[in-house]
């Protein structure tokens, strides 16, 4: 447990991890099986459903599964590495492997690291260096990407072109991890969207194009002021109050400073945990709150939020 909390604050942790829903992570096998369940009972009703209220109805569900693919790669609702792997690797969204996202992520759990582009995987800053050698065309949708619209419209395919180039990169260098996850990654998609084409209506590139890139552009709302430039690590760390929708989809992961500071702590006792030290948690993160993704579309649906260039890397 982090050692800047006091002995009140570590029994309040403590108590939150031993009760039995915390033994037992029953909220989390129970959400595990709804995915599960929702997702074949959409594809295969989706003659009587239509086209369109099936992709409605998928796409928040792959959201969501992103959301317990974050859980399983944190050590929920089991210890067992492995188990998490195999209850998480179901392709439903397609584009990421479940052990690109869990290695990628948890080198992103490094604080002290956090927004330094180069040393953070999930930074969304370009170094000084990086900004200047990119052209106009480049920079303006690196801007563009710093508003909550730019955002839904372009950091997906942008997202998904980094992902590609950076992992050809790889395959091109021969590195046998890497092969292994993509071709194991590619098999099980071939065979989720073969499942699609035979027992739903849903045509393949539908699914690919209309539900799973769809999904990644809402789940990269929550990352679009995660993080923010800081001399201090802790208050690069955002606390973000949205409202139920959100952050059920999310799974509460909009507390993000908790999140950081508790990565052990499941998703349905972060709001306890925060709610009982909130002004705690509000003076770690420097007043780095955000009143909701309302909020983030009024201000900054059409303004950039601040530079894609990181300001003292």
């Amino acid at each position: 447990m982090p050692h800047y909390f006091d002995a009140a604050h570590r029994a309040e942790i403590d108590n939150l991890r031993h009760r039995l829903t915390a033994r037992t992570e029953w909220p989390t096998w129970l959400l595990l099986i709804g995915v599960y369940a929702g997702w074949l009972s959409i594809v295969l009703n989706s003659h009587r459903l239509g086209l369109w209220w099936s992709t409605a109805l998928l796409i928040p569900l792959v959201v969501l599964w992103l959301s317990v693919q974050h859980e399983l790669l944190h050590g929920h609702p089991t210890r067992w590495l492995a188990l998490n792997k195999f209850l998480g690797y179901a392709p439903f969204a397609v584009w990421f492997p479940y052990t690109l996202y869990r290695d990628s992520h948890l080198l992103h759990h490094h604080d002290e690291d956090l927004t330094i582009p180069g040393r953070d995987p999930e930074s969304r800053y370009l170094t000084a260096e990086h900004w200047q050698r990119s052209s106009v065309f480049q920079q303006a949708l690196h801007w563009l990407n710093k508003t909550v619209l730019g955002r839904v419209m372009i950091g997906a395919p942008m997202a998904l072109q980094a992902l590609a180039r950076k992992e050809l990169r790889r395959l091109k260098a021969g590195e046998r991890q890497a092969w292994l996850m993509w071709l194991t990654h590619g098999a099980f998609t071939v065979l989720m969207l073969a499942f699609i084409a035979h027992f739903s209506v849903l045509p393949v590139w539908h699914y690919l194009l209309l539900i799973s890139v769809p999904a990644l552009s809402i789940a990269m709302i929550r990352s679009y002021y995660e993080h923010r430039p800081n001399a201090q690590p802790e208050q690069r760390t955002v606390l973000n109050e949205a409202s139920w929708p959100w952050s059920w989809l999310f799974l509460n992961n909009n507390l993000h400073l908790v999140h950081h500071d508790l990565p052990g702590l499941p998703w349905y006792d972060l709001p306890k945990a925060y709610q009982a030290r909130r002004e705690q948690w509000l003076a770690r993160s420097g007043g780095f709150l955000v009143q909701g993704y309302g909020t983030l579309w009024r201000q900054h649906g059409l303004r950039a939020i601040d530079s894609p260039q990181h300001p003292f890397h």
